[in-house]
């Protein structure tokens, strides 16, 4: 690999790291589900990304499709995010 390459792989690398190294899945049970008001119950670990313990709490969900991925009492892992002053679950998948 010639410099020029492996200088905008470097760089592309160092701008695409920390974008992933962000998004952290958390594993939780699901309690409810609320797809009119797009609303997911979780008892959930530690939340690390945003410094939260766990706990059972309800969070919105970004879009109401990922409340079809899943069903009361699944296993899942899931990220979320603080945002306009509410946890909003941004990625949600059955685990393994």
């Amino acid at each position: 690999m010639n410099v020029e390459r492996r200088t905008l792989f470097a760089g592309l690398l160092a701008f695409a790291l920390p974008a992933f190294a962000g998004q952290h899945l958390t594993a939780a049970e699901v309690r409810k589900i609320d797809k009119d008001s797009a609303r997911i119950m979780l008892k959930h670990g530690e939340i690390k990304n945003l410094d939260m313990p766990a706990m059972t709490m309800v969070f919105t969900v970004q879009d109401k499709a990922l409340l079809d991925k899943v069903k009361k009492d699944d296993k899942v892992r899931f990220a979320a995010k603080h945002e306009g002053g509410k946890y909003v679950v941004t990625e949600i998948e059955v685990a393994n």
